[in-house]
């Protein structure tokens, strides 16, 4: 297949304000990261060139911020680095920035008095080890030297670091390496290095600003500390290394890390199921959210700020692992969020700092069982699901038949209840103090979506493993459900679904939560009233970057989603868009044209516009949430799991090949 290499011009780096829009992401499968802008100044507080998960794939630590970049030309400097403080913008290096481009991690092309020096960074899988190389590829001089001054921060990812006394300011350097211990109770970092000298300085850097913190209404200033500088002789060694590690590391084995890294990814890029151009691109996407967890496997819902949730990390598998092949990655991510089993119900989040699990929402649990379900279709594994997953399946079923958490429960209508004042439970969980933007206390209608698809993947495995008596209930409490649904939540006056249900009024917000009642794999309704349901979502949800929470006709309705955290969250689920949204939609507007030449040709065009998406805002990936008003400004975190795995999901399943040959061999060795 094509290589396809994101490439920005000479054009757009010169325009600080626009270059500063677009950010690029290195990820090492533990729940680290590196991230900048492709001018290499950090506009947010998550920047950073090492955050290093050091309990993965949590407790992450900004180590190394950022280097500071003086090339030198025959006794001239010249800065390549770009900081933003009060009121000005120096150095100014994005000026002698010719080109920016993943190739397949970032490339940041410099020129100055002639001479062009290669910039790459990357992430090594399975390391919290950041390689930064810059290579001399043009033009003569008779002196080119390279002097690098590395920031530090040692802080949570969440915070900033300020001016203080406390910090250790010495190292102890060795030949071709540095060990840096800034604080007592944070691991040292490696700096590993071919430079020609290492001298010591012990300098703050005050007064950084991050705008996009600032846009956030959240803490926007910092101090970074210089603990000394690497000097390079560019004529004696044409490769400057700097390789910034949690453990010791020397600078000649970049190469070989680098091989191996491109290596890796390419076989990322071949395993992908299918050659469309925007397959392709999210497969790539898709690997940045797999990382370890113990001696298993989970899924980062987000970057920079999410850690694993149990919600996004189970409508997020079938994408992510299935549909790319990774089975044994998919066993490993069911089995652990299975032995977190409480009360019959799923953690929804693991903490940063390893407390115990959170258990706060109604619908994780039940995007297990269709997690489940999808597992044993494309694995063909019925085995490991009765050994390790049928038995907490059932335990699920019988807490919430007699109650769990939060009200949840089943009413006598067979359609499950939950909620309590204060508490929001389903994914439209935004809470500002005590104010839940959108409780949905009662019956949500995703929810009776997923919990019909639930009990009908119980009853045909309880058929399937000889418990008969289990599956003729299952059967008769799913035909009640459905029974039930469809008479309390079909709105006729607007050809949708009322979006909750309660015993004493019925919300007839459009919201895109009743797609899931056309796309879930046991669909809850079918016929005339699923494409009406269609119909309504496209004609007041859709836009061309997911689905509106809210209908624009809505009085409540936020086209905007920016400001503070007031501000964005109240807009959150009143209108903001969610491309993840975008896949159960695409599955449903086939699934109603019954899978026509014509339909999937609508969704493909559909499906194709978010190859322009991954060129805006993290190149290469798929946001968390954007304005409900045209130009859909993103929002949220940059780059999103479900999201991009919703999207290759119904690509895959939907749009050009079908649920059967999208079944690709296991690539879990990549």
């Amino acid at each position: 297949m094509t290589k396809k290499t994101i490439r920005i011009g000479r054009d757009v780096c010169m325009r600080l304000e626009q270059a500063l829009g677009l950010e690029w992401l290195e990820t090492n499968g533990l729940g680290g990261f590196a991230s900048s802008t492709i001018t290499g100044a950090n506009t947010r507080r998550y920047h950073g060139l090492l955050v290093a998960a050091t309990k993965p794939p949590v407790g992450r630590v900004v180590m190394l911020s950022k280097l500071e970049e003086t090339l030198i030309v025959d006794g001239h400097r010249y800065d390549l680095s770009v900081n933003l403080y009060p009121g000005a913008v120096h150095p100014r290096g994005h000026e002698h920035l010719r080109e920016f481009r993943l190739d397949p991690f970032p490339v940041a092309v410099y020129e100055a008095a002639g001479v062009t020096i290669e910039k790459r960074v990357f992430q090594v899988h399975g390391e919290n080890t950041t390689v930064v190389e810059y290579e001399w590829t043009g033009g003569a001089a008779h002196e080119c030297r390279l002097e690098l001054r590395p920031l530090i921060a040692f802080r949570d990812y969440h915070a900033t670091t300020h001016a203080n006394g406390a910090i250790n300011r010495n190292y102890d350097a060795r030949e071709g390496s540095v060990r840096l211990t800034p604080y007592p109770d944070l691991p040292p970092m490696y700096l590993a290095h071919n430079a020609a000298g290492v001298e010591a300085n012990g300098d703050w850097y005050h007064h950084f600003e991050y705008p996009r913190e600032r846009d956030r209404g959240l803490d926007f200033q910092e101090d970074l500390f210089q603990p000394l500088v690497l000097r390079y002789d560019l004529i004696a060694d044409r490769t400057a290394v700097c390789l910034a590690s949690t453990e010791p590391q020397e600078a000649a084995y970049a190469r070989v890390l680098r091989a191996r890294e491109i290596e890796r990814r390419a076989a990322v890029r071949a395993a992908a199921p299918s050659h469309e151009d925007i397959v392709v691109e999210l497969t790539v996407a898709a690997d940045q959210f797999l990382a370890e967890r113990g001696d298993g496997h989970t899924v980062v819902a987000g970057y920079p700020w999410f850690s694993d949730w149990g919600r996004d990390t189970m409508i997020a598998l079938p994408g992510l692992t299935l549909v790319t092949g990774r089975y044994e990655i998919a066993r490993g991510i069911l089995k652990a969020f299975a032995v977190n089993l409480d009360r019959g119900m799923l953690p929804n989040r693991f903490p940063d700092e390893g407390e115990a699990p959170e258990y706060n929402t109604v619908d994780a649990t039940l995007w297990f069982f269709e997690a489940i379900r999808a597992f044993a279709q494309y694995s063909g594994d019925i085995d490991f699901v009765r050994e390790h997953l049928y038995p907490k399946m059932v335990e699920i079923l019988d807490w919430h038949l007699r109650d769990t958490r939060y009200g949840i429960h089943v009413d006598s209508d067979a359609l499950l209840a939950c909620g309590e004042p204060g508490v929001q439970l389903t994914w439209m969980d935004a809470k500002i103090g005590d104010w839940v933007v959108t409780p949905r206390t009662g019956k949500p209608v995703e929810i009776q979506a997923l919990w019909y698809n639930a009990l009908c993947v119980m009853r045909e495995l309880s058929a399937r493993f000889g418990e008969l008596e289990r599956a003729h209930f299952l059967g008769q409490l799913a035909a009640r459900a459905k029974s039930s649904f469809g008479e309390k939540f079909w709105n006729s006056e607007r050809g949708g679904l009322f979006d909750v249900v309660e015993p004493d009024r019925r919300d007839d917000s459009v919201r895109p939560n009743q797609i899931f009642a056309v796309s879930l794999h046991h669909a809850l309704v079918e016929g005339e009233r699923a494409r009406s349901i269609v119909e309504l979502v496209r004609r007041e949800l859709f836009t061309p970057v997911g689905l509106r929470t809210l209908s624009p006709l809505d009085a409540r309705y936020r086209g905007q989603y920016a400001g503070g955290v007031r501000e964005r969250d109240s807009a959150y689920h009143q209108g903001a868009t969610w491309p993840w949204l975008m896949g159960a939609f695409l599955t449903a507007y086939v699934r109603v044209h019954d899978g026509s030449e014509e339909a999937r040709a609508t969704a493909a065009r559909w499906l194709g516009e978010f190859t322009h998406e991954m060129r805006k805002g993290c190149l290469g990936q798929i946001g968390e949430v954007a304005g409900g008003d045209a130009p859909h400004h993103e929002g949220g975190c940059v780059a999103q799991a479900w999201s991009v795995a919703e999207l290759l999901r119904a690509a895959m399943e939907d749009v050009y090949h079908g649920k059967a040959a999208c079944m690709a061999a296991t690539v879990d060795a990549v």
